[in-house]
């Protein structure tokens, strides 16, 4: 079964681990993505070749372009929510890339639930990490909606006396 939006979150990240490494304008990194990686490729299915088939386009694009542009503002978020041991340079880049992709969708008001969103890149961390990062992801993203989100998040239990 097709997941357009999760698709575009994959993409996302990638696209953002690529701006990352290659200094380009992250507006070319967005048009390489839709001219070259998005999309099944006519000779194989799914993943192959490095491709991200039924990624919803709009969303991708719009995750990226949020996460550039506001880069330096979604960095200071995520120090914020990351133990001070674990400073947001120390991280793996895909790691990186995901934490300022859910940023991004999480600094939106308007933007998706916030549980869909830490669902959501969840499902994306288990496809890209088999250790302890995906328990890292939740706790960075609940510790985020909680800052960007207040009124969606549920307060957090407090131990009994």
């Amino acid at each position: 079964m097709a997941r357009p939006r999760t698709n575009a979150r994959v993409a996302a990240v990638q696209a953002l681990f690529q701006a990352e490494q290659e200094p380009k304008p992250f507006e070319a990194v967005i048009d390489e993505f839709r001219r070259f990686r998005l999309g099944a490729a006519e000779d194989a299915e799914g993943f192959a070749l490095g491709r991200v088939p039924a990624a919803h386009e709009a969303l991708f694009a719009e995750i990226v372009n949020t996460a550039c542009r506001e880069q330096v503002r979604i960095d200071a978020l995520l120090t914020d929510a990351l133990a001070a041991e674990w400073p947001l340079e120390r991280l793996d880049p895909v790691l990186r890339a995901l934490l300022r992709a859910a940023a991004a969708e999480l600094s939106r008001p308007d933007g998706p639930p916030v549980r869909v969103v830490i669902n959501e890149y969840l499902d994306v961390a288990h496809a890209f990490f088999h250790g302890e990062e995906p328990r890292l992801v939740n706790g960075v993203l609940d510790r985020l909606a909680r800052a960007l989100r207040p009124g969606e998040c549920t307060p957090p239990e407090t131990p009994a006396p």
